[in-house]
């Protein structure tokens, strides 16, 4: 069958041509925006030697705003693998891209990214290239923009889930809403490198934690950047537990004392709670970071400032996301104690959370309220008269 010819393809090679030369001139958006508008599976293989290496140029060499450019460069490496990629384009040029302020080309980078959660083994060849993939986490925790770090955040998820090394796991006949039956894509067990870079490596998951932690230059010195930094954080978590449990609730490098931000001023993590306000404002994190206690632990416990109310709410989300999300996974001894471990010592005097979640049954759906109503019962400490606020539980894991 004919493919239907594709207008304005001259023109746009001649304005390719033009702009390389002169990447002075002004972009005109028409010519892409209506070949992009044009493009579909069947008829973009033609075009990718025609377009692509000349896109790729231009990319390297355009000092202005290069959406409209990024957005055909994308649609054009729709079919194209990652390993064929980058034969396209090396890791030093998707670093620069992601160090890029354009968020666009940020976009462009982690798009290609994305490719290599097509398998274990492209994945694996996305390991071993440990510069790209620090400055892909970096990028991801401190982009000002929104979409950046949500693109960042479902990007690191689809790798780790492919990259694990668990068969995954049985499909479930629980009725069990979208966003946890989409959680786990992989069909067999990965290699397991990438959460060995990102979880193992000192140098990587120091990285991970300065920059949640308010010691990496990108969000030492800005308090909006760092809450952006956790929150990305706290909304994978939940997924990465549902992943690999273990391997986000147990760690050998002992993490820093998070440095909290308060309209740009350093300060020790003291709340200021007292007898009159513990009931209305949470309390903050009691101990400091705790040699074996992972990333779970960390974030749930350590490194929100609890007294901004914002950074509070996101918590609470976190804790609701994790605590629901644990209920439909494959149960396990280490999974029970851990998640009674942490949930315990966060609600300890926090009556915000621990009214939240034991709420969660009252706000899911009438055939999953009592399940989710026991498994809050069994996770969630309810303190009895007089204890409200007075103690918390030690983590188990260590």
């Amino acid at each position: 069958m004919e493919t239907t010819p594709i207008s304005g393809l001259d023109e746009l090679d001649r304005h390719l041509d033009d702009l390389i030369q002169d990447p002075s001139l002004g972009i005109t958006p028409k010519l892409f925006d209506d070949v992009e508008l044009q493009l579909t599976e069947s008829n973009i293989p033609p075009l990718i030697h025609r377009f692509l290496p000349r896109l790729t140029v231009l990319l390297k060499q355009y000092t202005q705003d290069p959406a409209v450019i990024v957005s055909l460069t994308i649609k054009l490496l729709g079919p194209v693998s990652f390993v064929a990629i980058l034969q396209l384009a090396s890791p030093d040029g998707l670093i620069q891209a992601l160090d890029s302020p354009a968020p666009a080309a940020n976009l462009l980078a982690m798009a290609i990214l994305h490719k290599a959660a097509a398998s274990p083994q492209e994945v694996t060849l996305l390991s071993s290239v440990p510069s790209l993939f620090a400055a892909f986490t970096t990028r991801w925790l401190a982009a000002p923009q929104v979409e950046v770090g949500q693109r960042g955040g479902k990007i690191l998820g689809d790798l780790l889930d492919i990259d694990c090394e668990l068969p995954p796991p049985a499909p479930t006949t629980r009725p069990v809403d979208v966003t946890h039956a989409e959680l786990v894509l992989r069909k067999a067990p990965g290699q397991g490198m990438l959460w060995n870079l990102l979880f193992r490596d000192t140098a990587m998951y120091t990285l991970l934690l300065d920059l949640i932690s308010g010691r990496h230059p990108a969000t030492a010195h800005s308090p909006h950047q760092l809450s952006l930094a956790q929150g990305r954080v706290l909304r994978i978590l939940p997924r990465l537990a549902s992943i690999d449990f273990r391997a986000v609730a147990h760690s050998d490098i002992t993490p820093p004392a998070p440095v909290h931000l308060t309209n740009g001023t350093t300060t020790n993590g003291d709340d200021g709670d007292n007898d009159d306000n513990q009931h209305h404002q949470p309390p903050p994190s009691p101990n400091p970071p705790q040699r074996g206690e992972g990333l779970l632990q960390y974030a749930a416990l350590r490194m929100v400032r609890r007294s901004d109310v914002l950074m509070h709410l996101s918590l609470v989300d976190f804790f609701e996301a994790l605590v629901s999300l644990m209920r439909v996974t494959e149960p396990s001894a280490l999974k029970l104690e851990t998640l009674r471990a942490v949930v315990g010592e966060a609600a300890a005097g926090d009556r915000v959370l621990r009214e939240a979640l034991l709420s969660l049954p009252d706000r899911t759906v009438e055939e999953e309220a009592e399940d989710l109503r026991r498994w809050v019962g069994e996770v969630v400490p309810v303190p009895g008269p007089g204890e409200e606020g007075e103690r918390g539980v030690r983590l188990a894991l260590r």
